[in-house]
């Protein structure tokens, strides 16, 4: 495990996960528009802004605990074939895992649509899945 390969991971996850998110707002105007329909739910966009600092400094240190994670799970092979099957692996088992501990859970807890819902469980699944392949082990010497 490298300290440098997984501080470059993590950054690295960060980018694609915000970037990702950023492109799923852009390309897809109706995921707006239904965060727009649950106001006494969700902060403004004003509201959010205030907050994403604190929101962000999270995203990342949850970021580096998953590069870590991954770094101890990865056991050899092919540097590239092994980590990119690993990394996708990795990245949609904890896609599943955000889906059922926070999309579905914020589904049963809070007064948002199912619409909503489905459509958050693709972006999150999608993010965390390409946020997997980020990280790249040693070679084997």
């Amino acid at each position: 495990m490298s300290l440098s390969r997984i501080a470059l991971a993590a950054f690295g996850g960060f980018l694609a996960y915000f970037v990702l998110g950023g492109l799923a707002f852009g390309l897809f105007p109706s995921l707006k528009k239904e965060f727009l329909k649950y106001p006494a739910v969700y902060r403004s966009q004003q509201g959010q802004m205030n907050h994403m600092p604190g929101g962000t400094a999270a995203m990342f240190v949850s970021i580096v605990a998953l590069a870590v994670i991954y770094a101890m799970l990865y056991q050899g092979g092919s540097s590239l074939g092994e980590g990119a099957r690993l990394g996708v692996i990795f990245g949609a088992l904890v896609g599943v895992f955000a889906v059922g501990s926070l999309v579905v859970h914020n589904y049963v807890n809070l007064n948002i649509g199912l619409t909503l819902t489905l459509q958050q469980a693709v972006a999150y699944f999608i993010e965390w899945t390409v946020t997997g392949l980020i990280y790249r082990p040693l070679a084997p010497h």
